[in-house]
């Protein structure tokens, strides 16, 4: 009897402890967020001592589409997770993909993270992370899934638009920003998808081989800073294999390089069903297993979930001893970190969602991210005349951008359309409309054609620009399969739909045309040289229509500069140039072969001149860099080399341009690209109005990643700094040498 007592005094003092430590209150934020101190570590230890191993077995797989299971009996919470880079996916059923026709699910649609790029702004990332994470954290979300930050390496890959462009200098200092945003709402960020997931055909199972040099300076450097500057709490594994191992449980790329050499001590989550073995699973470091369709999960059979990898397999293998208990607990625990950072923090925000301050952040996103690629006889901006006809062609004038593309597709509470807001802009000029040309619904791993006449639709355009004085023709791509799409690469450079040939017609009729691309991806462009204009749009979320016509119509001055090279033809593209073994494969392996030369390195290095250039972008106004000059002419290892630039706004009109600071290394002894950004700031100037700036380069940051010592070298000897305002425009080149 004495026993009994004492054992069930043991189990309530175990009980009341719990609850103190579930309820426990940091007393202030700075104590929330550091998860390093020992108290947090100690309560997390103390409540596995509580778990049995039925219960943190539970904890490392799904229960659900997007959710993972509490422990009620000790007031663990549940983990629910939202799709969702530029914004919270609508609510998804339970056991399958349909949507769950909620009514207070629809959402403010954010610009695409290749449009958040193309702003080179990280403090309006900032306010973009702020805003998404304010209205994640309202729609009781723990983890948002995303940023995406793999690397654009070639036009085709399906999912671009969801990533930050061709350059990892670029993608990490605009990540970083991001993450800290959405996460000062406690609510996790899940950066996405680790690692080389650089295309959509075979992502399942590609086998990608790359050199290690490769791996490390250009498909790893955003990565790492999402993690060691960004902190970010969890992070995606991707479909794909390296070197013949799946990547969301790589014992490399997992337990190495993220939680070995990044100190990552957050939680790796699988894509949606992109884990393949259990024991590589527990002893590669995956953390939590969802969407995996073993024993019939889509037809909603009883327990489904409990067929997991790391469910009852890795139950099973535990309690025959074959593993050891500390893997799960290591899991474990990094789960009870992250519900202390989000479900089980005590000072979480209510967060906010469809405010104007969202909208404003979604428009500002929107207008500084549209890039000016073309402006002869300055057709741009376009004045309100009430002397001007202005007709509006093309399906994407009037086409909704924030559904399709896959998991990333949004139920946005409205979305103006471009057609929309340039009627609604234009007070006196006349806006006349025709399709010109239908793609189809949208859906998922499937092509749905147009029922239209296309005939009909070009006839109907023709005539509609032989009334007007100028003719803006909205067209791109979409966000249907095999065009900026999740599940499926595309399938042609060019235009889809017959919009090249509608182009030509038009032109026959009326040759004032500019032209509004909407779209995540370069295109082929054999019309260009025959139109006046060109902006590349994007897709801009919610306030679409009214970012277009508010630079159409010049309210806002265009800032935005491309996050990546716009090739002439395919084969000026490095994937493209070494044949199907580099792209797309042969369906099993992959070879990068073009290396570290992705982007503006391979077009500088190999002097093939793109049709538009990293970087660039047009102005309203002009911009004049003077007195460009560094600190010092020689540097030492662990130093910073300060460039000094004065910036002068020339023209007439108040804008932002953005000083881009490229390093090359001469005389090499290894391979190296010509030049690599390694700085940029932009700088918002009234007109007639100049400023110093200084942008500043660490010297490590130089290193190339030695494959021979497998560890990063800083070379001595002469280096160059180019300074300009895109990669192909260099006002100054400056020598220096590093000692």
């Amino acid at each position: 009897m004495n026993t009994f007592i004492i054992q069930r005094h043991k189990v309530i003092h175990s009980i009341i402890a719990l609850c103190f430590l579930l309820s426990y209150s940091l007393t202030n934020a700075q104590q929330s967020s550091s998860i390093h101190s020992k108290n947090t570590e100690v309560k997390i230890d103390s409540i596995i001592s509580l778990l049995t191993l039925e219960e943190k077995v539970s904890l490392v797989h799904a229960q659900s589409k997007f959710s993972t299971p509490g422990i009620p009996r000790l007031g663990i919470p549940e983990i629910w997770m939202s799709d969702g880079p530029h914004g919270v996916r609508g609510e998804i059923n339970w056991d399958n993909w349909g949507y769950a026709d909620w009514t207070n699910d629809s959402i403010t649609a954010f610009p695409a993270l290749t449009c958040l790029a193309a702003t080179f702004n990280p403090s309006l990332s900032n306010d973009y992370g702020i805003s998404v994470g304010e209205e994640a954290r309202y729609r009781k979300k723990d983890i948002l899934l995303g940023p995406g930050v793999n690397i654009y390496r070639t036009p085709l890959n399906g999912r671009n638009f969801e990533y930050m462009g061709e350059d990892p200098f670029l993608a990490s200092k605009m990540v970083v920003p991001y993450i800290k945003g959405v996460q000062q709402n406690g609510v996790s960020a899940c950066v996405k998808h680790y690692v080389l997931n650089n295309q959509e055909e075979w992502r399942d199972h590609i086998n990608v081989k790359v050199s290690e040099r490769a791996l490390h300076e250009i498909y790893l450097p955003a990565f790492k800073a999402a993690i060691m500057e960004g902190g970010a709490w969890s992070l995606m594994g991707s479909y794909n294999k390296h070197n013949g191992q799946y990547c969301s449980h790589h014992d490399k790329l997992i337990n190495t390089i993220l939680k070995g050499d990044w100190g990552f001590d957050g939680v790796v989550i699988t894509d949606w069903g992109s884990a393949h073995d259990t024991k590589e699973a527990i002893l590669n470091g995956l953390d939590i297993e969802m969407g995996t369709g073993t024993d019939g999960l889509t037809t909603n059979q009883k327990n489904a979930y409990d067929n997991y990898y790391l469910a009852y397999p890795f139950l099973q293998l535990l309690k025959s001893g074959e593993i050891d208990e500390k893997y799960v607990d290591d899991k474990v625990r990094r789960i009870l970190r992250l519900m202390y950072r989000t479900t089980m923090s005590s000072n979480r925000p209510m967060g906010r969602m469809n405010n104007v301050e969202h909208h404003e952040v979604a428009r500002k996103v929107a207008s500084e991210g549209i890039v000016l690629l073309k402006n002869e006889n300055n057709f741009f901006p376009i004045k309100d005349d009430k002397n001007i006809t202005i007709a509006v062609i093309g399906e994407n004038a009037t086409r909704s951008m924030t559904i399709g593309g896959g998991s990333s597709e949004l139920k946005a509470q409205f979305e103006i359309s471009p057609l929309e807001g340039l009627k609604k802009i234009y007070k006196n000029a006349t806006i006349i409309h025709a399709m010109g040309y239908a793609s189809g619904p949208s859906a998922y791993a499937k092509v749905l054609p147009s029922t239209l006449d296309a005939e009909k639709l070009k006839t109907e355009a023709i005539a509609t620009a032989q009334k007007a004085d100028i003719v803006l023709f909205v067209g791109g791509l979409n966000k249907n399969h095999h065009q900026d799409c999740e599940g499926g690469d595309r399938l042609k450079f060019g235009l889809p739909f017959g919009q090249e040939d509608l182009i030509d017609e038009l032109l026959k009729v009326n040759k004032n045309m500019g032209v509004i691309l909407v779209s995540g991806n370069a295109v082929e462009m054999p019309w260009l040289e025959q139109v006046n204009g060109l902006m590349q749009s994007w897709y801009l979320g919610s306030m679409a229509g009214q970012a277009i016509a508010d630079v159409v119509i010049g309210n806002v001055n265009p800032s935005g500069k491309l996050p990546f090279s716009f090739p002439k033809k395919l084969k000026d593209n490095a994937a493209h140039f070494y044949g199907d073994i580099s792209y797309p494969g042969d369906s099993i392996n992959q070879e990068y072969k073009e290396g570290i030369l992705v982007g503006y390195r391979w077009h500088d290095t190999k002097k093939i001149k793109p049709l538009f250039p990293f970087g660039f972008g047009l102005s309203y106004s002009s911009f004049d860099l003077t007195d460009i000059t560094t600190d010092k002419k020689s540097y030492t290892p662990k130093s910073q080399i300060k460039v000094t630039c004065t910036v002068s706004n020339t023209g007439t009109k108040d804008g932002a341009e953005v000083v881009q600071v490229y390093v090359g290394k001469s005389k090499s002894k290894v391979q190296r690209a010509f030049k690599e950004l390694k700085g940029f700031n932009k700088v918002n100037l009234n007109a007639g109005e100049q400023k110093t700036i200084e942008i500043l380069i660490n010297t490590d940051d130089l290193s190339f990643y030695n494959e021979s010592t497998a560890n990063w070298q800083l070379e001595t000897g002469n280096y160059y700094i180019y300074v300009g305002n895109a990669s192909d425009h260099i006002t100054k080149k400056i020598k220096f040498t590093i000692n």
